[in-house]
């Protein structure tokens, strides 16, 4: 049993529960409810309801029971491979497809048919719930991911991310035209302040994070743009993007809340080109995967 103590500084009063939701971006509020009805949450020695008013000043304890990690299925799945040999495989992950298995997503992810079709062929360092991952792409982006079969080839991989000597591009559309040719967005990106399950440009806790663009087409309302990491944080050519007030096409986390085009299921961004050095050979390799087809449509819509 973990334990957690806060103390509530001025300007975040308000309910126990949506206090310690904002403290808390990994838990969600009915998860902190349960904890709070179970008496595991304690307010100045006293437990106190989820809907208690916390004042600055306030000493919260709350006591976090260890997580119980399921078991996690392997499950057929059409996998569109890129490549594959006995070290590493290269996915085109499609739009809606979760990377591993999360509360609430413990079937149907990428590693649900990872485990099938490589059987017990997957690095073991990132654990039980996360086996052959090294990097992830969010649900509704699409694109190149690397697995690796193997610990050797996870931690070369992982060095190679470290350094940041890994050739991603992302293909996005953002709001607006953007009128210089290319530029470069380089802020640090950390958990927003206030809303935790955002992250944000935070120049007093973020880590560093660069992206570079290059404008590709513009369009009377949007432009068409290619992206190039030189770090991989959370959300970061969404958060990005955002800041210098071209956010994402159908990303309602970091843009409008209301999509132009209302089929769009979330961002359109798309992760194109990812060039490693092979864990074996030490050979540079570069892997694609072409603009999906809802991209496409978009693009000659948008003309």
């Amino acid at each position: 049993m973990d334990k957690a103590e806060f103390i509530v500084q001025p300007g975040q009063e308000g309910r126990l529960d949506a206090y310690l939701s904002g403290c808390q971006g990994e838990m969600s509020r009915s998860f902190i409810q349960k904890l709070i009805k179970n008496q595991m949450v304690f307010v100045n020695g006293k437990w106190e309801k989820g809907s208690y008013k916390v004042c600055a000043g306030d000493m919260i304890q709350m006591a976090i029971p260890e997580a119980q990690e399921p078991e996690i299925q392997a499950e057929p799945m059409d996998l569109d491979i890129i490549y594959e040999d006995s070290y590493i495989l290269l996915v085109n992950k499609p739009k809606g497809m979760v990377v591993h298995p999360a509360a609430g997503h413990y079937s149907g992810t990428l590693v649900n048919g990872l485990m099938e079709h490589c059987k017990d062929s997957l690095s073991g360092i990132n654990g039980i719930m996360r086996p052959g991952i090294v990097h992830r792409i969010d649900m509704d982006t699409t694109g190149v991911l690397i697995v690796c079969k193997n610990d050797l080839s996870h931690n070369s991989i992982a060095e190679q991310l470290k350094e940041h000597s890994i050739t991603r591009k992302y293909y996005a559309i953002v709001h607006g035209v953007i009128k210089e040719d290319e530029g470069t967005v380089d802020a640090p990106i950390g958990r927003h302040p206030i809303d935790r399950k955002k992250m944000s440009v935070n120049y007093k806790n973020g880590k560093e994070a660069i992206t570079h663009y290059k404008v590709l087409r513009r369009f009377e309302k949007f432009t068409f743009i290619e992206c190039q990491l030189e770090t991989g944080r959370t959300h970061q050519i969404r958060v990005h993007m955002a800041s210098i007030h071209h956010p994402l096409l159908g990303d309602s986390i970091y843009g409008p809340s209301r999509c132009p085009y209302s089929y769009l299921q979330g961002q359109t961004l798309h992760a194109g080109v990812l060039g490693i050095i092979h864990p074996a050979s030490g050979q540079y390799m570069e892997f694609t995967a072409p603009l999906p087809e809802y991209f496409q449509e978009l693009l000659e819509k948008l003309k």
